[in-house]
């Protein structure tokens, strides 16, 4: 297994602000798309980790592997061959995910994966096996990681920590809403459960539960742009 960064990127301001910014949040809350803005804006490295929970979703599914099997999953995590393929600090691309040399990123999002990624990110052996990869991409340089247990457990030192929230209803509207733009078919109503049997899953699961870190900025964004919520975050970064 290994993990490929670009090296980190740095701004002027960039010995004057955190090195690594953590941005957690529930489902559909917009900590992917505000956290990669916000690494594009600063010139770091991003990674959104819930990729990483996919790929190991993909790879179960992929070799008929029991999503309820615990101790399976457990032990592909830990074996999967798997690269993280950074993009250059600074850019709004997305990581490729590469499996056994096959890249699978665009794989990820399917129906089947959106249904069983909660059941396997879940299972303690898999979190521990994801996390210490993730930890060693931190190692690498500057970076705003993003995810549901960042300023938790994955980064605990953080030096910024950030946890967006929004009612089940706007964050169905969002999902809804990209689901349209990429062709899916599903009703707002259908998306509006399945985002609650996630946070119900993701906040009563043993290891790791979703949560705001006791140290991190709470930010409701019910009623606010992604423009919005990245300007806010930012005059957290310059203080």
């Amino acid at each position: 297994m290994s993990e490929r960064v670009a090296a980190a990127g740095r701004t002027p301001q960039a010995e004057h602000r955190p090195g690594l910014i953590a941005v957690d949040g529930s489902a559909a809350s917009g900590k992917s798309t505000v956290g990669r803005r916000l690494a594009e804006r600063l010139g770091d490295r991003f990674l959104d980790t819930g990729v990483m929970y996919r790929a190991v979703t993909w790879a179960a599914l992929d070799r008929t592997v029991d999503v309820h099997d615990a101790d399976a999953l457990s032990n592909l995590a830990s074996s999967i061959d798997m690269r993280v393929e950074l993009p250059d600090a600074g850019t709004a691309a997305h990581a490729r995910i590469v499996i056994d040399g096959r890249n699978v990123t665009q794989d990820l999002r399917s129906p089947a994966v959106d249904e069983n990624v909660s059941f396997v990110s879940r299972v303690p052996g898999v979190r521990d096996a994801l996390v210490r990869r993730q930890r060693n991409i931190a190692d690498k340089g500057r970076i705003v990681m993003a995810g549901r247990d960042i300023g938790t457990v994955v980064l605990p030192d953080a030096e910024l920590k950030i946890y967006l929230d929004a009612s089940p209803e706007e964050r169905a509207r969002r999902r809804h809403a990209e689901f349209v733009r990429s062709g899916r078919k599903a009703s707002e109503d259908d998306v509006l459960q399945d985002l609650r049997r996630r946070d119900q899953i993701d906040s009563e699961r043993a290891v790791s539960p979703l949560r705001a870190a006791d140290d991190a900025v709470v930010l409701n964004t019910d009623a606010m742009t992604s423009d919005e919520v990245l300007d806010e975050v930012m005059k957290l970064v310059k203080r």
